[in-house]
């Protein structure tokens, strides 16, 4: 695999990251102010688009264990680093969420 069809794959995973990032933040603002039905969505589709973020990324990682050499480049990096903090948001926001929601029931 080329460094740019590589990176071609790096861009995918930023823009569906990318996607899940914006949702997640969306889905913490409409905690704030007890919309959990529409937070619920949001996190759905943020979950959606990491799985298409995991698709790509596997798609690196099966060429690589398939023998074919991957050239990474700073895009790629990017890229991987996009989805890792992405997926940790994911989790602090979950745990936001749930707070907000014990907040509510009180």
């Amino acid at each position: 695999m080329t460094k740019e069809e590589a990176s071609m794959i790096g861009f995918e995973i930023v823009a569906y990251s990318g996607d899940a990032r914006s949702k997640l933040l969306l889905a913490v603002e409409n905690a704030k102010t007890g919309n959990f039905d529409k937070c619920d969505q949001l996190i759905e589709e943020a979950n959606a688009c990491l799985v298409d973020a995991h698709k790509s990324q596997t798609e690196l990682l099966q060429q690589e264990a398939r023998g074919n050499h991957v050239e990474v480049g700073f895009i790629t990096v990017h890229a991987q680093d996009h989805l890792m903090t992405t997926m940790t948001l994911r989790e602090v926001a979950l745990e936001m969420l749930e707070l907000y929601k014990k907040l509510e029931e009180k």
